[in-house]
């Protein structure tokens, strides 16, 4: 076994500049899991971690054997008053698991069951399960080797991800299949479900060494096999028979390797198989680890493409001779909330804008998409700040029902389990983001107005009744109904389970799911935008001063799109930018700092 413990008493590692990352049950955050997932940095549990799960351990196994103890020597759910006879008990634990190893649906990409494994054995590490503390070292060793287990999609409902987790229990015991995740060259940080996102990896548009997007044989291509794109830039992989599908021997879907069929799991890499008995199976899955594994990944990236569709706005303000008035500081002081006055100030840097601009000699005030920018931007910062709150939480929380506590020899009963704050944050985020891509297609439609460009319209070149960019914005608006149907929130759902017992749900994991959705639709929208300005620039020749953020963000753009201002396709040209998205991400990260 690869994974080792590490003294992390006095040292705390950055995953970016180390590539590891010690889990230790209270202090990892959103960025650890996602480095975890692409396999950018490797798991170690800490010193003080693995001695909390071993005391747990311990006192679990002592407590269950005086007294009883949900899910250790009764059943659950409705059956939480049948006793398990101590004859029975050994095979309770994986009687427990096959039963719960029901989940349905497609298979999940490597990356999204990759950030369950690391969430949960984090969770481990709190010290509440009472789990033995060799499935945390199989967990890390799955992590490392790229080995992960075949996980399906539906079967959670908010209150604990135990079908899925039932899957991954049974793969333990060498009952469930595991696949093989390719973890070098990069899965591609900050995308959901293997959305094509950093671009220092292979996936980036214009990285050195990358495939590039939009281009012939490239990541924009549909091919059986292989790397074939359904959406921008190569973003989800659509592979013959199926995401992470046996036999295929392609890219899955985030770079995701099949496993060969008939491949033993030595292999793929997968851990020796675990002997869970009655006091592992409950310990295992009485987690919302793949809700929170998913929450992270789509924050990550969706917090990133907030900050890059402020820098494509700052293109769009040239282009259309904005005014800098709307970010002026006096305007933010007379209104401090924070998340508005940090994305004017941000805008400032983009553009060089001083703090007290001059009026414009033009128009009195610009349109919304404009002018309110940083009231609609700011909300989505702060609820994005919010969510990463709640993940912090519940990421490095001890919430399994029950709580072992071996400072007391007691397992309380409890429900902390119960994804209400999630489930909340998450829907909050997706009405906040949502709000952002609709000001994105304000800004195209401003774009396609000679009143303000000064240009034809449509930003058509010179011959008579040429459409121009006119189909982004109908584009562009099919992408963002997507992203209002997301925005619905989960919340609102209710159901009532297991006989009565379990009479309410958070649908946390229905969050989690529309939130990651969210991402691609939002990519496209922003994406239309961006066509737009840089072919309004172009033919304005306006060019910022390449010292400015807004400068360096033009001459990439122009390094990928396509020039040609006739009449033809622009689907290559939103693939492009959609995929450029993420170098913006960076630029804006730039200036947030």
């Amino acid at each position: 076994m690869s994974s080792r413990i590490v003294d992390t008493s006095t040292v705390r590692v950055n995953p970016a500049s180390t590539g590891i990352v010690v889990l230790d049950g209270c202090g990892i955050g959103v960025f650890d899991v996602v480095c975890l997932a692409d396999g950018a940095a490797r798991p170690v549990p800490g010193t003080e971690a693995m001695k909390r799960v071993e005391e747990s351990w311990d006192a679990a196994r002592q407590i269950a054997a005086t007294g009883r103890v949900y899910g250790r020597s009764t059943g659950v759910g409705a059956n939480r008053n049948e006793d398990v006879p101590t004859e029975a008990a050994a095979g309770h634990g994986l009687r427990l698991l096959r039963s719960h190893a029901g989940a349905i649906g497609a298979e999940l990409p490597a990356r999204q069951v990759r950030a369950m494994l690391a969430v949960r054995a984090n969770q481990l590490l709190a010290g509440g399960a009472g789990l033995r503390p060799t499935v945390v070292t199989a967990l890390c060793e799955a992590l490392e080797n790229g080995a992960y287990p075949v996980v399906n999609e539906y079967g959670s409902v908010g209150t604990g991800d135990i079908a899925a987790l039932s899957q991954v229990g049974l793969a333990l015991a060498g009952e469930h299949p595991w696949r093989r995740a390719e973890t070098s060259g990069g899965l591609g940080a900050g995308a959901s479900g293997g959305l094509g996102a950093t671009v220092s990896g292979w996936l980036g548009a214009g990285a050195s060494g990358g495939q590039g997007t939009g281009v012939s044989g490239g990541l924009g291509a549909e091919a059986s096999g292989g790397l074939g794109a359904t959406v921008p830039g190569g973003l989800r992989a659509a592979v013959s028979g199926g995401l992470g599908a046996e036999g295929s021997g392609g890219l899955g879907a985030g770079g995701v390797r099949a496993s060969r069929r008939g491949a033993s799991a030595q292999e793929i890499g997968a851990p020796e198989p675990q002997p869970l008995d009655n006091n592992d199976a409950l310990a295992l899955i009485s987690s919302n680890a793949l809700t929170l594994g998913q929450s992270a990944l789509a924050l990550h990236e969706l917090r990133g493409l907030i900050g890059a569709t402020q820098v494509v706005a700052a293109l769009s303000l040239l282009a259309v001779d904005g005014s800098h008035e709307a970010y002026a500081a006096p305007v933010h002081t007379a209104r401090p909330h924070r998340g508005s006055a940090e994305v004017a100030r941000i805008m400032r840097e983009l553009i060089g804008a001083a703090d007290r601009p001059t009026p414009p000699l033009g128009r009195i005030q610009d349109p919304y998409g404009f002018r309110c920018l940083p009231q609609i931007h700011g909300p989505a910062h702060d609820a994005a700040d919010a969510l990463e709150a709640v993940l912090a939480v519940e990421i490095n929380a001890a919430a399994e029902n029950p709580l072992i506590s071996p400072e007391d020899m007691a397992a309380y009963h409890h429900g902390g389990f119960y994804q209400a704050q999630l489930a909340l944050g998450l829907d909050h985020f997706r009405l906040a983001i949502t709000q952002v891509a609709r000001l994105s297609t304000s800004r195209l439609s401003t774009l396609n107005e000679p009143a303000y460009t000064r240009l034809r319209p449509f930003l058509a070149d010179h011959e008579a009744a040429s459409s121009g960019v006119m189909i982004l914005e109908y584009a562009a608006g099919a992408a963002l109904g997507d992203l209002r149907a997301f925005s619905a929130p989960a919340s609102l759902g209710h159901a009532v389970l297991s006989r009565g017992v379990e009479e309410q749900a958070s649908f946390a994991s229905l969050a989690a799911r529309q939130t990651l959705r969210a991402c691609d639709a939002y990519r496209l929208v922003v994406g239309c935008e961006l066509v737009a300005a840089v072919r309004a620039l172009r033919q304005r020749g306006l060019r910022p001063d390449p010292e400015l953020p807004v400068g360096r963000a033009l001459e990439l753009a122009e390094s990928v799109l396509d020039p040609e201002p006739a009449d033809r396709p622009l689907t290559d040209d939103v693939t492009a930018a959609a995929a450029l998205l993420d170098r913006f991400t960076e630029i804006w990260r730039g200036s947030e700092s």
